[in-house]
């Protein structure tokens, strides 16, 4: 197990960070498809607020991005991107739409796959609209680079379906004993039960990239102590607390959009540049993936 920090210089390079986020070099899409997940063992840590200011700073330098919501039953893309949309992916389910009927257009260029809120018959998928979502995301034709998927918190079969689905996973924590502890569960039940033992680490709403390196480092040892499984736990950055960041969430809209020039902003700019610039090793593992064949 990889147990340097690998972007310590984190910190240092967000705060010497050119004013802005706009950039004149755009990123071009090289190679397959990524499918991202984006977790959390606990809720409450920001994990929805990390893939809507993730993706947008993916699709600003230039690449096609989807965010799907697939916290099925307690879904909020929508909300925080302050959109209506007329189908969810309830509706998807329930009457057979295309995936391409229900996903609205977001702002900055993104494309959103929203969920419905409040409906418990999708706590628990059953294994035919499993293998739907499965056969819609593979014949979905737009031109995507990077899928982002907002999970469910915890352990439950939706959260462990999408992250299995998944080829890559970023675990949201933050510095609680409780998320902290709930976040190993979540790599334990991965790594145990589904053989999926590489994931990178963001540490959200932290004062000082110490404290957040401090988190990273408790979780890895605690891995490294108590799972057989050889495991892979890249840091892949921190968020720094914000006051920005909620006052975005009131006007519903992304800090990334809303105040550009906030520490929030220029974090997710800093490590969607670490996410894209360190790409998984080519193959796929032994389960069973979205867009699988885009992925090949």
């Amino acid at each position: 197990m990889e147990a340097e920090i690998r972007p310590a210089s984190f910190a240092t390079e967000l705060h010497a960070a050119p004013q802005g986020i706009a950039s004149p070099q755009s990123w071009q899409s090289a190679g397959p498809l990524r499918v991202i997940s984006v977790t959390s063992g606990k809720g409450g840590v920001g994990k929805s607020n990390v893939v809507v200011n993730l993706g947008l700073a993916l699709a600003q330098r230039g690449l096609n991005v989807l965010l799907i919501d697939a916290d099925l039953g307690l879904g909020n893309l929508d909300i925080l991107l302050g959109l209506t949309p007329q189908f969810t992916l309830q509706d998807a389910l329930a009457s057979q739409l295309k995936l391409a009927e229900v996903i609205v257009d977001g702002p900055g260029g993104l494309k959103i796959l929203p969920a419905s809120s409040g409906i418990a018959d999708l706590a628990i998928l059953d294994e035919f609209q499993k293998l739907f979502l499965l056969n819609e995301m593979d014949h979905y034709t737009e031109d995507v680079d990077v899928v982002l998927i907002d999970t469910g918190a915890g352990i439950s079969p939706n959260v462990l379906f999408f992250n299995i689905g998944a080829q890559e996973r970023i675990l949201v924590v933050n510095n609680q004993p409780p998320a902290i502890a709930d976040a190993y569960a979540l790599i334990k039940i991965l790594a145990s039960q589904y053989g999926e033992t590489s994931f990178k680490l963001l540490v959200n709403g932290l004062a000082h990239h110490r404290e957040a390196e401090l988190v990273y480092r408790t979780l890895l040892r605690v891995a490294e102590r108590f799972l057989s499984q050889e495991i892979s736990l890249d840091y892949l950055g921190f968020v720094p607390y914000d006051p920005a960041l909620p006052k975005a969430v009131m006007r519903q809209q992304p800090v990334l959009a809303l105040y550009p020039q906030s520490p929030a902003s220029k974090s997710f700019v800093m490590i969607a540049q670490n996410l894209w610039e360190n790409k998984p090793q080519p193959g796929i593992d032994g389960n069973i993936k979205f867009f699988w064949r885009r992925l090949l």
